[in-house]
Order: C-alpha cells, then sequence, then structure tokens
C-alpha cells in the first residue's frame, strides 16, 4: 500500500472519529503528496526515498512552528502543530536513538579515515545517506561535529 493509500485510509477514520486535529494534519501530508506528485516527471509517483523525506521535511516545519509559538508564549498554536507532528512520525519508520548514531557515525569515520573538522563534509554525506528516514540531519550533524572535535 502506498503513503497515499495509507493517508487516505487514516483520513476516513479520523473523520469518522471526528478527530479534526489528526484530520488537519493528514490533509496536508496528502497536499503535500499531490504537490510533490505533480512537480515530480515520474509517471508511477514518488519513490519510498522521496516519500520519507517529504514526511520528514512537514514533521520539521510543524516542530519548528512549535518552537517559534512556545518562544512568543503562544502555547494554544504550538499544541496542535506538536499533535500534527506526532500524526506525521506515524507514517516514518522508527527513529534511531541517539547512542545508535553515534555508534553509526563512528563506523563510518573509521571508513572514512576522518581526522578532524575539515573532513565533516565527507563524513555527513555518508552518513546522511545510509541514516536517510531513521535519523534527523541536525542530530546527526551535532554528533559528527562532537565526533570530529575531539
Amino acid at each position: 500500500m502506498s503513503l497515499q493509500e495509507k493517508v487516505m485510509v487514516e483520513m476516513k477514520a479520523a473523520m469518522r472519529a471526528k478527530d479534526s486535529a489528526k484530520l488537519e494534519a493528514l490533509r496536508a501530508v496528502k497536499g503535500a503528496i499531490l504537490v510533490a506528485n505533480t512537480e515530480s516527471s515520474a509517471k508511477d509517483g514518488l519513490s519510498e526515498e522521496e516519500e520519507m523525506k517529504l514526511l520528514q521535511k512537514l514533521v520539521k516545519q510543524r516542530k519548528d512552528s512549535a518552537a517559534i509559538y512556545k518562544e512568543q508564549g503562544r502555547e494554544d498554536l504550538a499544541e496542535p502543530e506538536l499533535k500534527q507532528a506526532e500524526v506525521i512520525e506515524a507514517f516514518l519508520p522508527e527513529q534511531m536513538s541517539e547512542e545508535e548514531i553515534a555508534a553509526k557515525v563512528d563506523e563510518i569515520i573509521a571508513k572514512t579515515g576522518a581526522s578532524g573538522m575539515q573532513d565533516m563534509g565527507k563524513v555527513m554525506g555518508m552518513a546522511t545517506g545510509e541514516l536517510a528516514g531513521k535519523a534527523d540531519g541536525k542530530t546527526i550533524s551535532t554528533i559528527v561535529k562532537q565526533r570530529l572535535s575531539q
């Protein structure tokens, strides 16, 4: 079942349950998929990797918005954004823990022979490729910086 089909099934369930927050998040996902499909030249739709990137982007947008609202003392606006992020995250594969990411980064550093911050681009390129969909880019970057600056 494609992501779009899963979203439609969940939308129907949310409509029946009258869960407006979930429905709003699912409509955002559906809209983003439709826009991406329209922009994409592929006839058979988005690849699984493209779908994961799209979902991660939507989650990141929601979390960033929530953080801004919290900074401004608007908990009433931050809460729905976080709920939407939760709904969208349910479609993503389980995220790796920081320890798992650190172990993978150590492995990549050993593989590439990176010795300092000048090799960060090389390490980040491999790390983001191998951990795509399983870890947040910001977390990967933080761990790589820690490891290379030691």
